[in-house]
């Protein structure tokens, strides 16, 4: 039997019209970098005692479903990890090309069912039920640009082959960081060095009592837009706004071209006053962790992706 080796495994991806129950087809072969999703199932030591001081066996402990997966951020497969994090878009269509918004603060989320293969073993593990907890990215001035999508699920089921079927493709060509740009108030921000964004749904799992062990669903909690901007010190505006709790908006953007293009437009953002420190001789650079808020009912945030899919 061959040893399982990362570069043959895939992840399958399809949306549940059920929550918990894995489609029977419907699949997308979604490009990664790391996967962590599956299933652990801790021991509980034993607290018995008469038998010596050697322990008795260990009892079994809930089964949690959880991980991440480390993916591109392109023009066309991101938009499925939009999807379950924000819920579905609304899409527009204009000569072939496709404009899908997707705004926070939804409702409800889609559940989603991956699997995790390796042929090799072979074993392909079912992760159904599962929903975005979290979908963060860093901007900088090089290196790969990925996203971390942090996910929650109800259960997991393993097999020998399959059950994903046929799995469709869509073409890849991912976003670089020199496509990226960070704007103020409607201007490009200068000096900034780095950026993280994160946004949160914050599930909360519903642990009921059941004989199978899994957990009920997953309610969608407050959610959160937080992030980090590192910047090299050379104007008191940002400490201003800071100083005065006076709020920004921001624009998070990636272009390939006039038809492919992400942005996060994030309406009002504040930030905190920062120490500003002096490390050495170089260039002195400070950092602020952001937070962004409604504006008066309005949505925190809104994502935007522009290609030529269709509908997600």
């Amino acid at each position: 039997m061959a040893r399982a080796q990362g570069a043959r495994s895939h992840a399958a991806l399809a949306f549940e019209s059920t929550y918990g129950t894995a489609p029977l087809s419907g699949y997308f072969r979604m490009p990664f970098a790391r996967n962590t999703l599956g299933a652990g199932q801790p021991l509980l030591d034993n607290e018995l005692l008469g038998f010596g001081r050697d322990p008795i066996d260990p009892a079994q402990d809930v089964i949690t479903v959880d991980g991440a997966l480390v993916v591109p951020i392109d023009p066309r497969y991101f938009g499925i990890w939009l999807k379950g994090a924000f819920g579905a878009p609304v899409s527009t269509e204009n000569l072939g090309i496709y404009t899908h918004v997707f705004d926070s603060a939804a409702a409800t989320l889609p559940s989603m069912s991956i699997e995790k293969g390796m042929p090799e073993t072979p074993l392909f593990s079912m992760s159904s039920g599962c929903k975005v907890n979290r979908l963060g990215w860093n901007m900088q001035r090089s290196g790969h640009l990925q996203a971390t999508v942090n996910l929650f699920a109800q259960g997991e089921a393993d097999a020998a082959t399959t059950q994903a079927g046929i799995l469709s493709e869509l073409t890849l060509a991912r976003f670089g960081q020199f496509n990226g740009s960070i704007s103020r108030d409607g201007s490009q921000m200068a000096n900034v060095v780095s950026a993280e964004v994160g946004y949160t749904n914050n599930l909360d799992r519903v642990e009921t009592i059941r004989d199978d062990g899994k957990i009920d669903g997953l309610d969608t909690g407050m959610g959160a837009l937080t992030g980090q901007l590192k910047v090299r010190f050379a104007s008191t505006t940002l400490l201003d706004l800071a100083t005065n709790g006076t709020p920004s908006a921001l624009k998070f953007e990636l272009k390939r071209t006039d038809d492919e293009l992400f942005r996060l437009d994030v309406p009002r953002v504040f930030l905190p006053r920062p120490k500003t420190q002096i490390e050495g001789p170089a260039g002195i650079e400070v950092t602020f962790e952001w937070q962004a808020a409604q504006d008066n009912g309005s949505p925190m945030c809104t994502a935007t992706l522009i290609n030529d899919v269709v509908a997600y």
